[in-house]
């Protein structure tokens, strides 16, 4: 009797160590496939809706790209700041959100190419604000530009535009304030400027009237007239640039010039 229930004792533990084994397994086994379904889904959900292939933070994945060239506009930028001659034959206008990181790589992998068709005075840089609203510190940064052009000017406002870009924005306010010091501006008068939001509307009037002439995301641009989406290449715009300068039409589609 012993026998038999020391054997069938071996037996059901057997059996139970075996069983315990299999689950463990199938556990483990679906757990790696319930983790790797949590990846995929929160790389479509968080990563991807702020990227696109041309650089563009507002499109989603899946949008429809565009097969033709969108029509060239007549861009309104009276009273904008202004880098470069102002009676350059070619107006370079680009909408922007310094908090933007497409912004930030366009202004570093194509910003010396603008530059320098600006010191060759074929070009003049417009630029008119975008900041978009989860980007919170893009309004305050945008008002900051202004701030500094509102002492000395649109060299000053490019100065601040530069610094933006170069060292950041996540530091807030206080760091727009440290930035003014760094560039020689009344320190009071540019604390007085930001916080009572004197350039607020402005800002947002230039989101507004981008959005209204197809701007739908950053960074947007007009080349004369001829709209380019995204932080394409540099090589597009200096090609884009030279097509202006030769009266020839072109329009440019997902960084890729259309002739």
């Amino acid at each position: 009797m012993n026998n038999e229930k020391m054997k069938g004792g071996i037996n059901m533990e057997t059996q139970k160590n075996e069983t315990i084994t299999i689950r463990k397994d199938t556990l483990w086994k679906y757990s790696t496939f319930v983790l790797l379904g949590v990846v995929i889904l929160g790389v479509i959900f968080f990563v991807l809706p702020g990227k696109s292939p041309t650089g563009n933070v507002v499109n989603q994945p899946g949008d429809a790209l565009p097969s033709e060239p969108p029509a060239k506009v007549v861009v309104d930028t009276d009273g904008a700041p202004v880098k470069g001659d102002k009676n350059a034959p070619v107006e370079f206008v680009e909408f922007t959100d310094y908090e933007c990181p497409f912004c930030q790589r366009h202004f570093v992998q194509t910003g010396p190419t603008i530059d320098s068709l600006i010191e060759s005075g074929d070009v003049k840089l417009v630029t008119m604000d975008y900041p978009l609203p989860f980007h919170p510190q893009a309004q305050k940064a945008a008002e900051s530009a202004h701030c500094a052009r509102d002492q000395k000017g649109d060299t000053a406002y490019y100065e601040m535009h530069d610094l933006l870009f170069e060292s950041g924005v996540a530091g807030g306010e206080a760091a727009f304030k440290e930035y003014a010091k760094q560039l020689g501006l009344d320190a009071g008068k540019f604390e007085s400027c930001l916080a009572s939001g004197k350039f607020a509307k402005l800002v947002q009037d230039n989101l507004n009237y981008g959005s209204s002439i197809g701007v739908q995301g950053t960074p947007g641009f007009f080349v004369n007239g001829v709209p380019i989406s995204g932080a394409c290449p540099a090589q597009v715009f200096s090609q884009a640039v030279s097509l202006a300068l030769a009266g020839e039409e072109y329009g440019v589609v997902n960084c890729q010039l259309v002739v």
